[in-house]
């Protein structure tokens, strides 16, 4: 059972303001200045020289932390019509060569293992661009060799998921294999931070609500497509940082195929549990399901979309589109901005910020 939350908090900006004493929402409130410092530090970069270059393969490395989840929303991003190979994993692959990129991210600047696939992929010719810390092995690796992405905005670790897809869709724009307006996705990101300022009563404040549909419950984040499904991975991410939610998430399709889980899910979702009070609960019970439909791609027809509106009549639906209109990078970003302030909201409401180590499960 999660911490529960103190709700009164969140509409108490002078509390909420003491109880971030280290300016982790104004560090999340930062995205749009992390992707227009990213744009400026790439165009003082030598990534220019890629431009109109067609890879034989694109690699997109996966450390910990914020690497799995923003590489997934880049493959998700660029499966429907990418005219090359996509491979993600941990490390370079051995059959790494010179007509191949790589696209890679850390905030640890002493992964010794991404230093040593940094310095392999160069020695093969391959080409590398790698947002991390300007110090340490990894930058070592890349002097010279890589073009380095260093974060001009100065945030706590954790919170540069903006930062690291803007530098993988500048890439993939430089390459000609996705057009994506930066301008417009930090413009997006900026109003999705004002919406959800602190100032903001909750009732009026996206992330606020947000954090109190998910405090005290078993979220379920299920996408309608794959790039939503991505960003569930790093709403999984932020949620086990900052709080101590148990959480699912994984592709609407693959939801029904875990009958059991499916099931309760099902009847969470017709009413008949939804608002049940956690305080009645027995102790050592489970929080009660709750379902979050997330789409970015996902139009109101979609037959996925269709069957889980149909299925799930009382999920939450999250689907910036409706809301600004932006095509698909913007809103996973905007959704993954959501995500990450509701996660500190809930964490400071609950004490939990920074996360207690309880297991959290993604399925992908």
């Amino acid at each position: 059972m999660s911490t529960h939350p103190d709700d009164t908090l969140l509409d108490d900006p002078a509390r909420l303001s003491e109880v971030d004493s280290d300016g982790l929402l104004r560090a999340a409130a930062m995205a749009g200045a992390q992707v227009r410092a990213t744009v400026e530090s790439a165009a003082d970069s030598s990534l220019g020289q890629l431009a109109g270059a067609r890879p034989r393969a694109l690699v997109l490395i996966t450390r910990p932390g914020l690497g799995p989840a923003s590489a997934r929303v880049l493959d998700a991003l660029m499966r429907p019509s990418c005219p090359v190979p996509l491979v993600l994993g941990a490390t370079v692959p051995s059959w790494i060569g010179p007509l191949d990129v790589v696209i890679g991210h850390t905030d640890d600047p002493g992964d010794i293992e991404l230093a040593e696939s940094v310095d392999r992929a160069a020695r093969y010719g391959a080409a590398v661009v790698l947002t991390a810390p300007e110090d340490g092995p990894v930058a070592a690796a890349a002097a010279g060799k890589a073009v380095l992405l260093p974060p001009r905005v100065p945030v706590p670790p954790g919170f540069g998921f903006s930062r690291v897809l803007a530098a993988g869709l500048l890439t993939l724009r430089t390459l000609g294999l996705l057009s994506t307006d930066l301008g417009a996705l930090a413009d997006e990101l900026d109003r999705e931070a004002e919406r959800d300022h602190l100032q903001h009563e909750s009732f009026v404040n996206p992330a606020k609500s947000l954090a109190l549909r998910l405090a005290d419950r078993s979220p379920l984040l299920w996408g309608l497509d794959d790039v939503a499904t991505a960003v569930a991975r790093h709403a999984v991410q932020v949620l086990a940082t900052h709080t101590d939610l148990v959480c699912d998430a994984t592709a609407y399709p693959q939801a029904m195929s875990g009958t059991a889980l499916h099931r309760a899910a099902v009847q969470a979702s017709s009413g008949q549990d939804i608002f049940a009070d956690p305080d009645d609960l027995d102790p050592g019970q489970v929080s009660p399901l709750r379902v979050f439909l997330l789409a970015v791609r996902s139009a109101a027809g979609d037959p996925v979309r269709r069957l889980a509106a149909e299925t799930l009549p009382g999920a939450d639906l999250l689907d910036p589109a409706e809301e600004t209109g932006a095509d698909a990078p913007a809103c996973a970003a905007v959704l993954g901005l959501r995500f990450e302030l509701a996660a500190l909201y809930l964490g400071l409401a609950a004490g939990t910020t920074g996360g207690s180590g309880r297991y959290v499960s993604a399925r992908f």
